[in-house]
């Protein structure tokens, strides 16, 4: 519940802000001009100065680079024009203290991308163990690969899959794919691949799964694959229903087909970021899994205004680098692990 309040304030904050700015922009505040540029500069610096820490924190989420970037550029611009067009020593005083506040956060802005580095398509964390060997895995894990997502967002990973012990000890995948729906794949089908078809790390249960979590997992990803596969016969029986009862020739209905097949993968929740109960995202299957083995993690798909509806608020597997459930296997780990490889 704080999280969604806090969620609500925030971005409550950034649509008054907007709208603010675009008052300025029309020319219809009542403030003197110099003033009016000097109290939006000033109301930006306020909301991204409180959430600095956070956002430097996501530096690898797209979204919070531009949270800083655009604010700053805002920010700049009005405390500029206020400080070249004010007859008031008060007011020029005031815009000189402003843009040397958005001077320096855009100085730690710069000193906190030395932090990361450029994979694929967007940053992760200096250290990260890229590719990390099959033997390096553990159930639970999550694996965020690179893919179409991630080049479409200009991000360094866009799909996610769990690794899943299953009852014989061996390692499989759990996913689900745009293609087939929720999907278990061997883990050889992320490992296995050349580095010039992409990049994958992994992230860590901060607390590992319980025996009885051990136990049931395979039981249960089987579950969610059943209920997928029921839910595919369903809503392809309801298309064709819906299809029969339009007035169109028979190649277009097929086309229809083609163009909407039902694979098992939520397209909708890839928009808004809904969770469904038996189809799917990447990301919404692997944490169903999770949710359902009673791992705690961040919320996600809150909504924009964070009250629950999951509109505009699509779940990106780069946020899960910051969930504290999880840590990112970096070079340290693959340097502990070194010996055990080697053999």
């Amino acid at each position: 519940m704080f999280y969604r309040m806090m969620k609500f304030a925030g971005t409550s904050a950034y649509l008054l802000l907007g709208w603010l700015t675009w008052l300025w922009f029309q020319g219809v505040l009542s403030w003197e001009f110099s003033l009016s540029c000097l109290l939006v500069s000033g109301f930006w610096l306020g909301v991204t100065w409180l959430g600095m820490r956070q956002l430097f924190t996501t530096y690898f989420d797209l979204f919070s680079r531009i949270k800083v970037l655009l604010p700053v550029g805002i920010g700049v611009s009005l405390a500029g024009l206020a400080v070249f067009t004010t007859h008031s020593i008060g007011v020029l005083v005031s815009s000189a203290l402003v843009l040397s506040a958005w001077v320096y956060i855009y100085v730690l802005y710069r000193q906190n991308r030395k932090l990361y580095m450029t994979q694929g398509h967007g940053p992760l964390p200096k250290g990260t163990w890229i590719n990390p060997a099959k033997e390096a895995l553990k159930p639970g894990d999550l694996i965020l690969t690179s893919g179409r997502i991630a080049t479409r967002l200009r991000e360094s990973v866009g799909h996610g899959e769990v690794v899943v012990q299953m009852e014989d000890g061996s390692l499989m995948a759990f996913s689900s794919y745009m293609e087939r729906g929720a999907v278990l794949s061997p883990i050889e089908t992320l490992t296995g691949k050349p580095e010039d078809r992409g990049h994958y790390v992994a992230m860590r249960l901060v607390t590992p799964l319980s025996e009885d979590e051990l136990a049931v997992m395979a039981k249960v990803v089987r579950i969610m694959l059943k209920e997928n596969d029921r839910w595919r016969a369903e809503a392809r029986v309801t298309r064709d229903k819906i299809l029969r009862y339009l007035p169109l020739p028979g190649f277009v209905k097929d086309r229809l087909k083609t163009r909407f097949s039902v694979t098992g993968y939520d397209w909708l929740g890839l928009i808004i970021g809904r969770r469904a109960a038996s189809h799917w995202t990447c990301i919404g299957a692997c944490l169903e899994l999770y949710s359902r083995l009673g791992v705690k993690t961040n919320h996600y798909g809150t909504g924009i205004l964070g009250l629950g509806t999951g509109v505009l608020d699509p779940i990106m597997p780069v946020r899960f680098l910051s969930d504290p459930a999880f840590k990112l296997l970096a070079d340290e780990d693959k340097k502990a692990l070194a010996p055990a490889l080697a053999k």
